[in-house]
């Protein structure tokens, strides 16, 4: 075995249960490979390998595991990518990553990210943007892009996300890999440092679909440190579909090009034709809502940052500006802390929830909300799945979309109305333009977890897309 970080993770989990590959040696291999990146993927490496003992005998057999920033793991830095948290170490691990913890799979590293997940290219993170396995000129996505570079540029064999409005599939779409959104609620929050509590959920970013299956699969569960957490009604299962006979998939009506790349919308229309192929019907579907789900999202998502980041006061924990007076500390420490897109949403939704306002902002985008979830109820009483392209472009430059805020926002239009109905989605690679990649999101009912990801490795063998292709870049 020359390369064992060239496995996917189930094949090196297969290795070491079978003892032909010792987990200390896997591990070993890929915390070289961490601590050597140059990508600034991460913001902690482990500095050895744990203990393996009866590794492997757990599911997930010794296979390390890249954590996202957003995640509280005990005494190692959880920073959110920020610089009000630089250097806080929780007293306390994340319920998710415990439990993929218990079920065999060690903190190999953490991952930079968006600043507090707020952002759709790694380039809000208070430690620098990361970059793009594919051409280190340009973005990976974000708020996940240090996950999403780290498994593509083959320096962690899977990684823990969070996804908000688009934060897994976006940077998955963009880095060559496959990012799986779970049903709202059937991952635990607790311990995941909270920007959105309604929207966000976190789940995997892999080399393929059958490593997202195994690696969510020991992420779901209730949780008693979460009351929003729930039991998924059914086991996850490793997917094995080879065909689409007697699926129908649906196509918004509203997908018109307008706004995405022309190499995007025909890497997206190829895939359509292979689903074809495969056995399924591609039908138009209406959405009549889903273009509001962007502006319905800016006011919703910031209104509850604007909440939830009220607990970042320089008195219980992470930086604190001393001042001759209570106010005046709380001030300086969040003008110095927080960088300018998390003041900025701040801002907008301390104003949305404001007095004379609610209803006009908040209020409003929630019903929208509400009409985006029945026109998904609609459409699946015809279809089985809603299939898009996951993001409207390849990977735009560093620096193209910094000064307009609107146009980088853009980049979730296709993954954000999903986040607001709470359903499952997921983006497989599609195939490259101008040498980049292109990514594919199909996203289905609530709960149809099983369902997502067998179609989705149907599509994946028959794409036939090499995730090793860019991290020579």
């Amino acid at each position: 075995m020359t390369d064992i970080t060239a496995l996917t993770a189930k094949q090196a989990a297969d290795a070491v249960a079978s003892g032909d590959l010792d987990p200390t040696e896997l591990f070993e291999a890929y915390r070289a490979k961490a601590a050597a990146d140059d990508l600034n993927a991460y913001t902690w490496v482990a500095d050895a390998a744990p203990a393996a003992n009866g590794v492997a005998t757990t599911p997930l057999a010794g296979v390390p595991l890249a954590v996202k920033d957003l995640f509280a793991t005990k005494g190692v830095p959880s920073q959110a990518g920020s610089r009000i948290l630089e250097g806080y170490r929780p007293p306390y691990t994340a319920s998710v990553v415990e439990r993929l913890a218990q079920a065999g799979a060690p903190l190999l590293a953490k991952t930079n990210q968006d600043e507090f997940a707020m952002g759709s290219s790694n380039e809000n993170s208070a430690y620098g943007p990361v970059l793009n396995p594919w051409d280190r000129t340009r973005v990976p996505g974000g708020s996940s892009g240090g996950s999403a570079a780290a498994v593509a540029s083959g320096s962690a064999p899977w990684a823990l996300g969070t996804d908000t409005g688009g934060s897994i599939r976006q940077p998955a779409a963009l880095t060559g890999i496959v990012g799986l959104k779970p049903t709202y609620g059937t991952v635990s929050r607790y311990g995941m440092i909270a920007f959105a509590s309604s929207l966000d959920q976190a789940g995997p970013l892999t080399r393929d679909v059958t490593d997202a299956a195994l690696l969510y699969r020991h992420m779901v569960g209730q949780d008693h440190c979460d009351s929003t957490s729930l039991q998924h009604p059914e086991e996850i299962v490793l997917p094995t579909a080879q065909r689409l006979d007697g699926i129908t998939l649906g196509v918004p009506e509203d997908l018109t090009g307008e706004g995405v790349e022309a190499g995007v919308l025909a890497r997206f229309e190829e895939t359509l034709k292979v689903a074809e192929e495969l056995g399924a019907k591609v039908v138009r579907v209406a959405l009549p809502h889903a273009d509001y789900g962007l502006s319905a999202y800016y006011v919703i998502a910031p209104a509850e940052a604007s909440s939830n980041l009220s607990r970042f006061d320089g008195v219980r924990y992470g930086k604190r500006v001393d001042a001759d007076d209570l106010l005046t500390m709380y001030t300086t420490t969040r003008h110095d802390g927080f960088g300018a897109e998390v003041k900025r949403r701040i801002m907008l939704g301390t104003y949305a929830l404001s007095s004379g306002y609610y209803d006009a902002y908040y209020g409003r985008a929630q019903r929208v909300r509400t009409k985006i979830a029945e026109d998904f109820a609609t459409a699946f009483q015809t279809v089985d799945f809603v299939v898009t392209p996951t993001a409207p472009t390849v990977p735009f430059k560093l620096g193209s979309k910094t000064s307009d805020p609107l146009e980088m926002y853009l980049n979730d239009y296709f993954t954000v109305p999903i986040s607001l109905a709470g359903l499952p989605a997921i983006s497989i690679p599609a195939g490259l333009s101008e040498g980049l990649p292109v990514g594919f999101q199909l996203a289905g009912p609530a709960f149809s977890e099983n369902r997502v990801l067998d179609a989705a490795h149907a599509l994946e063998q028959a794409i036939g897309f090499d995730a090793t292709a860019g991290r020579a870049g």
